[in-house]
């Protein structure tokens, strides 16, 4: 009986797949979460030029947007990905020159929690404005062992930048 059953080989296809089949698909939704979160990452960074260059040509200090009127423009901006309504953060900074820009990274070291301290200063003309934008995106496949999160409870803040002289549109 023991012999017959060693020869049985009706069922090994299904046990194999049972024992690859985990570490295949844990592998396959990595793949596809990095790739979302790069992607997303790119749109983060596309819709941060576009509106950017509200602030660029002064349309923003000629019609007064406030931040939340700005925040607003840049989130028609987005299509698809973004929770607009409490996810995005824009921090907007005028300096004097190139060499006076001084930004602090926006998590805290020590808790992984990040840290909103973001103004609105959109400048005059001729001053140097860095734009940047944060997101906190979930991360779901960091339980698999891959973990690139940067936030604690499994998140990683996306940050999209734009650094510019206004033009002289005064």
């Amino acid at each position: 009986m023991m012999g017959r059953f060693r020869r049985q080989a009706g069922g090994s296809a299904a046990v194999e797949f049972a024992l690859v089949a985990p570490i295949f698909f844990g592998l396959l939704f990595a793949i596809l979460e990095t790739a979302l979160v790069f992607f997303a990452s790119q749109v983060l960074e596309t819709v941060t030029g576009d509106s950017a260059r509200l602030i660029l040509t002064g349309q923003a200090q000629e019609k007064k947007l406030t931040k939340e009127q700005f925040k607003a423009a840049l989130c028609e901006r987005v299509v698809a990905l973004f929770d607009c309504s409490n996810g995005i953060f824009i921090d907007v900074r005028s300096f004097p020159s190139f060499q006076a820009i001084n930004l602090t990274p926006p998590i805290d070291a020590e808790n992984r929690k990040f840290v909103d301290d973001t103004q609105y200063d959109p400048g005059h003309a001729g001053d140097i404005v860095v734009v940047r934008v944060f997101y906190q995106w979930p991360l779901i496949v960091t339980g698999l062992g891959w973990n690139m999160s940067n936030l604690a409870g499994n998140q990683r803040l996306l940050s999209a930048t734009a650094a510019f002289r206004n033009e002289p549109f005064e």
